[in-house]
């Protein structure tokens, strides 16, 4: 598409915009803010109270402390960081869902690990910025804009100590008009006007996993998400010397124009693997300066066993495949 042709527009008269092909999955709010509500992470759910909900957000908390004290007997600083959902930021903007926002798990886990110095809060910092100009989540998807990255990029730095390249944020950027994840559920698919982060000069990529370079040989890249893994290395004077491993998903993703890119534009290496789950024989052996997990708020459904291989791209004892992996897998 044209990124200057008009953004096609929702028909719907009386809501403004198209309504979803089914009701379960996404939920339509004022001027077009689409929000996923269902899914394979059943993501109202993260918004529920009760004791089992109380119970998997202590497992969580005792994860993080236990994965901080593993990185600090092998001398490396670990930091978690949660990427609230649009609805946890963007709940003014819902208009009429039943839901409460208070109980958001990044909300009850910001307070639970307020002291510790592994986890970082970053629902509080978006919801102070939503109101601020540039939208921080894409309308029609579930991931946060440049705009978001960005801001959520420099709280990461600051909790490192380590300071963000002066012209980071006035790289080249890539306009295109796409219909993305949640905008394809309409019954009249709605495309969406997106602003991409170009910040790449310094780091290159220096490897490529081998379940990576499978699926690029077969120009399948896009399907890939568990199980890619790739290294930058940036040789510049003003690189930060530390070597960070990341342990993340489709916020940071493998491509150099989301979180990833900004860390390697920043650190002399980042290795990034898309898992929630931690691979500490790749930890050790790497022997990284900083461990730093990343994973969108509904993947809180799941505890990871930090048992993931990745030689293979899954779970240890597991054999690597290249097997068919939908958008969905990403929910």
């Amino acid at each position: 598409m044209d990124p200057d042709a008009p953004v096609p527009a929702c028909s719907d008269p009386t809501s403004g915009v198209s309504v979803p092909k089914d009701g379960t999955e996404i939920h339509v709010g004022r001027d077009g803010w689409l929000f996923l509500i269902g899914g394979s992470n059943r993501v109202l759910d993260r918004f529920r109270g009760g004791l089992a909900h109380w119970w998997l957000l202590r497992r969580w908390m005792r994860l993080v402390a236990a994965r901080a004290a593993r990185a600090e007997r092998l001398g490396i600083r670990y930091l978690q960081v949660v990427v609230p959902e649009k609805l946890s930021v963007y709940d003014d903007r819902t208009d009429g869902l039943r839901y409460d926002p208070a109980k958001a798990s990044t909300r009850r886990l910001a307070r639970s690990l307020a002291r510790h110095p592994a986890y970082l809060d970053l629902l509080a910092p978006l919801r102070a910025a939503r109101d601020g100009g540039a939208p921080l989540y894409l309308r029609t998807d579930t991931h946060w804009t440049a705009e978001g990255c960005l801001l959520v990029y420099r709280e990461i730095m600051r909790a490192l100590s380590a300071s963000p390249p002066a012209d980071i944020a006035s790289r080249p950027r890539l306009t295109v008009v796409e219909v993305m994840d949640l905008g394809e559920k309409l019954r009249e698919p709605r495309a969406e006007r997106i602003e991409r982060l170009n910040v790449q000069r310094d780091a290159v990529r220096a490897e490529t996993g081998s379940l990576l370079a499978a699926y690029e040989a077969q120009g399948r890249a896009g399907e890939l998400h568990v199980g890619a893994h790739v290294v930058y290395r940036n040789d510049a004077e003003t690189a930060d010397p530390r070597r960070l491993v990341l342990f993340g998903d489709s916020c940071a993703h493998f491509a150099p124009f989301l979180l990833t890119g900004l860390l390697a534009e920043s650190f002399r290496e980042v290795h990034f693997v898309w898992s929630t789950s931690f691979d500490w024989s790749y930890i050790a052996a790497v022997k990284p300066d900083i461990l730093l997990g990343e994973l969108c708020e509904r993947f809180l459904a799941r505890l990871p066993g930090d048992d993931f291989d990745v030689a293979v791209g899954g779970r240890r004892g597991s054999p690597g495949r290249l097997g068919s992996l939908s958008r969905a897998t990403d929910r």
